[in-house]
């Protein structure tokens, strides 16, 4: 039987056929996507399975599999036999078919990845500091990504298919919140970020909001278990997200869909506030250091935080009050499954802020609403670096429309 994935990647597909041309060349190679989609979506498949679920013929299927297969993006599994006939034979995802790098530019630090074609890190490295700057970000990148090229094989090197950044937009914006002057940040409006980092690289450069990006990587590498639509959000300096309809990323007019930390939620006077200065992790920093506590593990150590005490506890009854309003008052405009919530942060403290939400929602006045589920994300705390990889590998071997600026 079909699962929802599968039905949403053949909605895909005839949406597609409604606005591109019918040329043989074009046809090819969008079915070469649905077939890799359907394949990364189910882990592995027979082409059986693909006709059946698309309703191409066996034959084309073949075809498409074979070339597939000879560019190294698919391979052969282990041959299921069943009871009458020939034995089927699966084929997944080839690991070395591409690779991807994804870098994050945040508000503390910088993380450049590698993966490869399933979504296996397989190099990484990390930059802090107290607030970005152009010039040492670019450094960071440019060295970066000549010693991890340097370690590839040739043919490892000549499949790198991109690199996708992701960081927030209009970083200026936040020197304040963040302790740096004005000037320091200032310079960030006039840099072409993208341009500099694709200097003198041999593959395409994307550019995305750091939140999306993360909830791209949900949507790419994640557990959604089948899911549709869903709210998505990323606890990081500052609360994001992105909105997820239709299995596929969706930006809005401007790119902007899914601004989830401007969402206006009550404060803990009842005043309103926004998510963003409830449900950020700079707002926990604020908290130890006016207890007198070094917030230093918050931005060096993401899977172990330690013993925070009262200020965790307080700050995750903030969040999570904060997040269940939020969800609530988009519940009311798109009729969600699930909201799924990540972040930089660890997974006993994601399970508890989770735990939070949904103890909150269930208190508000949701008539006429039916309250999604709330989840926790499966990706973890680099999911904006992995984002960012997946902003290269969506744009050109799946379906379904994707949110990404690319270089020239």
């Amino acid at each position: 039987m079909e699962s929802r994935a599968d039905k949403q990647v053949l909605a895909d597909a005839a949406d597609h056929r409604r606005h591109r041309g019918t040329n043989q060349s074009g046809m090819r190679d969008y079915n070469q996507r649905l077939v890799l989609s359907l394949v990364r979506r189910r882990g592995s498949l027979s082409k059986t399975d693909i006709a059946r679920i698309t309703g191409l013929s066996t034959q084309t299927i073949s075809v498409i599999m074979r070339e597939l297969e000879l560019d190294g993006l698919l391979r052969r599994e282990a041959p299921v036999r069943g009871k009458v006939g020939q034995p089927s034979i699966p084929m997944s995802l080839d690991p070395n078919g591409a690779y991807f790098f994804g870098l994050k530019i945040g508000r503390r630090s910088a993380t450049l990845v590698l993966i490869d074609f399933v979504g296996a890190v397989l190099a990484m490295h990390n930059l802090l500091y107290p607030f970005p700057t152009p010039d040492k970000t670019i450094g960071f990148v440019h060295r970066g990504i000549a010693g991890i090229r340097a370690s590839l094989a040739a043919e490892q090197d000549r499949r790198i298919a991109g690199l996708g950044i992701a960081m927030p937009f209009e970083l200026w914006n936040w020197a304040d919140s963040i302790g740096a002057a004005p000037a320091a940040m200032d310079v960030w409006r006039d840099i072409d970020i993208r341009s500099m980092v694709a200097a003198d690289l041999p593959f395409p450069v994307y550019l995305q909001n750091d939140a999306t990006s993360a909830c791209c990587a949900e949507l790419v590498f994640g557990d959604t278990g089948g899911i549709g639509d869903f709210v998505y959000y990323y606890i990081g300096a500052f609360a994001g997200g992105g909105v997820v309809l239709n299995q596929s990323l969706y930006g809005g007019r401007t790119g902007n869909a899914g601004a989830l930390g401007s969402m206006p939620v009550p404060g803990p006077d009842g005043r309103p506030a926004q998510l963003i200065d409830l449900a950020s992790i700079a707002t926990l920093e604020k908290m130890l250091s006016i207890s007198g506590r070094s917030p230093v593990d918050l931005w060096t150590s993401p899977s172990e935080w330690g013993d925070l005490g009262e200020d965790l506890d307080n700050w995750i009854g903030v969040s999570g009050k904060a997040l269940a309003h939020a969800t609530l008052a988009a519940s009311a405009v798109i009729d969600f499954e699930a909201a799924v919530i990540d972040g930089w942060m660890p997974a006993d403290v994601r399970r508890r802020l989770v735990e939070a939400v949904r103890a909150e929602i269930v208190k508000l006045d949701s008539e006429g609403i039916h309250l999604p589920e709330i989840r926790e994300g499966t990706v973890g705390h680099h999911a904006r670096a992995l984002g960012g990889a997946s902003l290269p590998l969506s744009d050109r071997f799946l379906t379904g429309p994707a949110v990404s600026l690319k270089a020239a």
